[in-house]
């Protein structure tokens, strides 16, 4: 990237040919993962927010946003235009390699947001006979207010001594009607979600990760999203999903701090005991859902806002005028019938027909090719946080599972569920966050 790499670290490439010396670099720099933070090229500090902010906020445009705080990064940040999303297995069967690596990941993305290469010496620093430490295809983009946001599978905790660390509601979500999941498309042990303004930007992040983590982790899937299908914050307008409609009118909104703390953060009380590393965190629902826009396209515009239950041109709720008027489900029809159908996916997901649960949605649209037969393989890349899923994602699901009209035009391919972490304070990592 164009931005000047933090001084600091000294390049030694003869430790850069295999992982073991990749991870024996990070093992003996867990002292010096976050001297980072206090020489970090000046310009972007001083354009960086608060730590405070959790990377909730982004500054002017093209300035990094804060990769420490009480949370991490990317999920009250204002949901940026493009996502790589990624699954890994942890392929190794030492502990110490696995901490070693997440605490190499920490300095890595913390240089990343930044606008710096992943390492010392980066894609051309260490001479014509070194292996960079960077893939160099970032070099000259700015951060694009890139964003990487980490989580933890139920399948990791099974293994490396991490049983009594594993909090409470992290277990697999049950099946729900309708699902057709792809096991080799669902689950995974680590994920991690890179979002930036620029998609090359997202996809470096992810890729050098992977590649520090050669040897310890496997790629088990991965997404690439666009055109944010939610607003996280009220500076943004609502974005369009792939069937045309408004997505995301109610979401939880990063300024509002108690829906947050009631809805999105996992509290000291969720978490007794061994678990208690997760407060401050949050729980992270990925499904895959394939939308079969070819019948929908041959949809006529009626049926198309009774399924949402929200006009087409403004987002309004059926009945009303405006996208943010008040949702009347009293109201009818002329016909006497009501004006927002019994069916329709906003009163189904709506908060005050599930006993008020809430979640942050921040999905993408995306298209992956050709199904082989004629059509798009295209859909939503569903992302949500909550504070629980089991008591917040499941009900609500199960409602849309058995009465959404949108189910006739999409499928369920895709699942996994991922326990990520607060954010780090300096002096801290990944992997003594994990580990304790």
């Amino acid at each position: 990237m164009s931005s000047p790499r933090p001084d600091g670290h000294a390049a030694d490439p003869s430790r850069r040919a295999a992982v073991g010396s990749a991870l024996g670099v990070a093992a003996g720099a867990a002292g010096a993962t976050l001297v980072y933070a206090a020489t970090r090229d000046s310009a972007h500090a001083a354009a960086a927010p608060s730590p405070d902010s959790g990377g909730g906020q982004g500054g002017p445009v093209g300035a990094p946003i804060a990769f420490r705080g009480a949370h991490q990064g990317g999920i009250v940040t204002p949901a940026q235009d493009r996502m790589h999303f990624v699954a890994l297995d942890v392929v190794s069967e030492s502990a110490e390699d696995l901490q070693a690596m997440l605490t190499a990941w920490t300095r890595a993305a913390e240089r990343m947001t930044y606008g710096a290469e992943a390492a010392p010496g980066g894609a051309v620093g260490l001479g014509p006979y070194g292996v960079p430490t960077d893939t160099g295809e970032a070099l000259d983009l700015p951060p694009a207010n890139l964003t990487i946001t980490i989580g933890y599978g139920p399948s990791l905790f099974e293994r490396f001594g991490l049983d009594g660390r594993k909090p409470e509601a992290l277990h697999d979500l049950p099946a729900f009607m309708g699902d057709d999941l792809d096991p080799a498309t669902s689950g995974g042990d680590i994920c991690i979600q890179a979002c930036a303004d620029d998609p090359q930007v997202a996809v470096h992040a992810v890729r050098n990760l992977i590649r520090l983590g050669f040897g310890v982790v496997a790629v088990r899937w991965s997404q690439l999203g666009f055109g944010r299908t939610s607003s996280t914050s009220v500076a943004q307008k609502t974005p369009r999903n792939l069937f045309g409609f408004k997505d995301g009118t109610n979401n939880v909104k990063a300024e509002d701090a108690e829906a947050l703390a009631q809805h999105v953060w996992v509290a000291p009380e969720d978490v007794p005991g061994g678990a208690a590393w997760m407060a401050g965190g949050s729980y992270l629902v990925a499904r895959r859902i394939r939308m079969h826009i070819e019948v929908w396209d041959r949809t006529n515009l009626q049926e198309q806002q009774d399924v949402f239950g929200r006009g087409k041109l403004e987002g309004e709720p059926l009945g009303a005028k405006k996208e943010f008027d008040a949702i009347d489900f009293s109201a009818t029809r002329t016909d006497g019938l009501p004006a927002i159908p019994l069916t329709s996916h906003v009163r189904l997901a709506h908060a005050d027909n599930l006993n008020g649960v809430r979640i942050l949605r921040r999905g993408y649209n995306f298209t992956d090719g050709s199904d082989g037969q004629g059509h798009l393989n295209a859909g939503l890349f569903f992302v949500a946080f909550m504070r629980d899923a089991h008591t917040q994602f499941v009900p609500m699901q199960r409602a849309l599972a058995a009465k959404d009209g949108l189910n006739e035009y999409i499928e369920h391919t895709g699942s996994a569920l991922f326990a990520c972490p607060p954010g780090l304070a300096d002096g801290a990592d990944w992997g003594t966050q994990l580990f304790g």
